[in-house]
């Protein structure tokens, strides 16, 4: 039986990009059943007095709400695109150094990602992926404490993984064999050599 895996992202983070690719690369080899799951980092560290992202006006966004808000339209609206769509949201921004909370900037990568940038914009424009948006972040922070991306997510189980190497499936094997080890609750070396 597969296992459920759900990872969280958020297209402004690296590691979320490495994460997302990597859980694409491996979800078959691996027998998982992926899940993702935005999260907004504009969000984490809006104060507990201000307004949340969701409740501003566009023009009062971060720099990642207009990206997720695509994201979300292909994976929910149109799930054959959303695999292209998804790397290519990310790659815009850590492959190429472009402003993903420019409008044209995002319809140029979905459509070199194959999907019409159109059809997305309409369903962004009809407010269901805000309200999605934030259903999921706030499902995020309340249910698992998520804090960041990318966190790896399985029952009530969640770790937050920075994986240094995108689609090395080997050591998302190795993410997944740990993640129900609750008693280990950080890993992480102060120094990276590579």
């Amino acid at each position: 039986m597969a296992r459920n895996i759900t990872v969280t992202f958020d297209y402004r983070c690296p590691f979320a990009y490495n994460g997302n690719a990597t859980l694409m690369a491996g979800a078959d080899r691996l027998d998982v059943e992926p899940r993702y799951l935005a999260f907004s980092l504009d969000q984490a560290h809006v104060g507990d007095d201000e307004p949340a992202m969701w409740e501003r006006e566009p023009s009062e966004w971060g720099s990642g709400i207009l990206a997720l808000l695509y994201g979300i339209a292909a994976r929910d609206a149109f799930p054959e695109v959303f695999p292209a769509v998804h790397l290519a949201l990310f790659a815009a921004r850590h492959d190429h150094g472009r402003k993903i909370d420019d409008v044209a900037v995002l319809h140029e990568a979905i459509s070199g990602a194959g999907a019409d940038p159109d059809a997305l914009a309409d369903e962004v424009a009809s407010g269901r992926p805000l309200k999605t948006l934030e259903a999921e972040h706030t499902e995020g922070v309340d249910r698992w404490g998520v804090w960041g991306v990318p966190t790896f997510i399985e029952g009530d189980d969640a770790a937050f993984v920075r994986l240094m190497e995108r689609e090395d499936v080997d050591d998302l094997e190795r993410v997944l064999a740990l993640l129900p080890t609750t008693h280990i609750n950080e890993f992480k070396r102060p120094r990276v050599d590579h």
